[in-house]
């Protein structure tokens, strides 16, 4: 069932890409920025004769997409860096939680062959995240809430890098091969070194240990166009097979960034993740940001 969802996935891109009709773009040689910087608030109140119920909250989140690209004749060098965070505050609750944190750098060199929209390739991705997560619980006796540290920057944090095979028409669709690509995966020490931890609960690593190494396949694809004036729709999925260990469990991370623009400096933005990793958990985490705030463009 993963395997379908993911050629599902990786299929629906591409007819994405290959049903624009939008041609090569013509990149001049040299370097080419393009940046945004999007802080979105949520907020809702309600006094105490309010009889409908609910619960008075907070929320914000900042978001960068920041892409800085090279080209020599040949030769491209494509990078984007993607991060959020987020946190919320509800009346009552002891503590702030999180509702994104994320740091991602996605870079890919190619070679051209023979004027065609192939290359030679070769990528590396990065990701991990800011600050500390937590799980939250509730004390039996005081029913004050309790939580217990879980993760923190770089911890996980995943590298991956290899050689391929790309196929790219402008910046905007992309879809890159790499059948023999390295996958690290770094944790602290202290999560995998307690009496009673087992092999592989923490992220895949073993016990007393800070890194996980993995080799297998990837793949990535990128799909941006404007759905009308104002509103952009940018999709990328990379999906990930171990070779060394359950190579038909493939991972999946999938993003889908929706923005709309309202003028210069304000807009609404939607986002949506999907990831599937069974070394973190069994199951899909799913997760959703809405909000309307400040916009940036640089």
């Amino acid at each position: 069932m993963k395997k379908l969802l993911a050629m599902g996935l990786t299929l629906g891109l591409f007819l994405t890409a290959s049903a624009q009709e939008t041609e090569t773009d013509s990149i001049p040689n040299g370097w080419k920025t393009d940046g945004n910087i999007q802080l979105l608030f949520n907020q809702s109140a309600f006094n105490a004769e309010w009889t409908g119920g609910g619960t008075s909250s907070i929320a914000g989140n900042l978001n960068l997409n920041y892409d800085f690209n090279y080209k020599m004749d040949d030769f491209t060098w494509d990078n984007k860096i993607l991060a959020n965070y987020g946190l919320t505050k509800v009346k009552g609750d002891d503590f702030a939680r999180k509702t994104s944190d994320r740091f991602e750098l996605n870079s890919v060199a190619g070679k051209e062959i023979n004027n065609s929209n192939f290359y030679y390739s070769w990528f590396l991705n990065f990701r991990t995240q800011f600050a500390k997560g937590y799980e939250f619980s509730e004390d039996a006796e005081t029913g004050e809430t309790i939580r217990t540290e879980t993760t923190h920057a770089f911890s996980p944090a995943y590298l991956q890098t290899g050689p391929g095979i790309m196929w790219k028409k402008g910046d905007d669709f992309m879809v890159n091969l790499a059948p023999a690509t390295a996958r690290f995966i770094f944790v602290d020490k202290a999560f995998t070194s307690g009496p009673e931890y087992m092999d592989g609960d923490y992220f895949g690593v073993d016990a007393g240990e800070g890194m996980r190494f993995e080799f297998g396949a990837s793949l990535t694809a990128l799909a941006a166009f404007d759905i009308v004036e104002n509103v952009r729709m940018e999709n990328s999925i990379n999906l990930y097979s171990n070779y060394l260990d359950k190579p038909g469990n493939v991972d999946i991370d999938y993003l889908m960034n929706l923005q709309m623009g309202i003028n210069e400096f304000l807009s609404a933005n939607l986002l949506f993740q999907a990831i599937y990793d069974d070394n973190a958990v069994g199951a899909f985490q799913i997760r959703e940001v809405f909000g309307v705030g400040f916009n940036y463009k640089f």
